[in-house]
């Protein structure tokens, strides 16, 4: 079903529009919603709230611009508050046992070969640990930027900021992540930061197994 008549089936009342608009962006809304709150099941509340808000304002939407955009705003928006409000009460030192699914598990690759499993465990919990040392605001950009693909301009209306204040964001974030990531000590820190931040992109954008569609 094309996305258009699921949206016109919604506001005519026809659950089935929903259904259709839930299977395109649930994994999309869910990971994103995941790599900013670092918590699965908080992740997922969010998203189902946000579905519901669908169906009870879909009347409120203006068919004229596409949907994705104006839901996964609102999935990161919610994501940013539920996050800053989680960790007013906990630390930014808490692992992720417990039976958290860490963001090493998730992005790993299903069929990865001996030579290639060590480092790229290493590099994925290197990235989940930087990331979990930023503010969710910064985590909320470089997901706008890095995984939803969004340019500065898309992230400045979405977000309904000026263009500088997302610069200074993007900017903020990755220079941090650069330091977070950079070995404390030796000759090839840069380069190895710089390899880092790199591989930060590609996970975040590029997930195993699961297409931004």
């Amino acid at each position: 079903m094309e996305e258009q008549k699921a949206i016109a089936r919604l506001k005519r009342g026809d659950i089935s529009g929903l259904e259709a608009l839930v299977r395109k962006y649930q994994v999309q809304a869910v990971r994103t919603a995941y790599l900013i709150t670092r918590d699965r099941a908080l992740a997922e509340d969010i998203v189902q709230a946000a579905f519901l808000r669908v169906y009870e304002r879909i009347g409120q939407f203006d068919t004229k611009r596409p949907f994705g955009p104006w839901f996964l705003r609102s999935v990161v928006n919610d994501a940013v508050k539920a996050a800053a409000r989680r960790e007013r009460q906990v630390s930014l030192e808490a692992s992720t046992e417990g039976g958290e699914t860490s963001l090493a598990e998730l992005l790993a690759d299903p069929n990865p070969g001996p030579a290639d499993l060590a480092e790229a465990a290493e590099t994925r919990q290197a990235i989940w640990d930087a990331l979990g040392k930023l503010p969710p605001a910064q985590r909320a950009v470089l997901v706008l930027r890095y995984y939803l693909g969004l340019s500065e301009a898309e992230m400045a209306d979405e977000l309904a900021c000026p263009p500088g204040t997302i610069k200074w964001r993007l900017h903020t974030a990755r220079k941090r992540l650069r330091r977070l990531l950079r070995p404390p000590c030796g000759q090839r820190s840069r380069d190895r930061g710089a390899d880092a931040m790199a591989a930060l992109c590609f996970h975040i954008r590029f997930p195993a197994g699961i297409s931004r569609r």
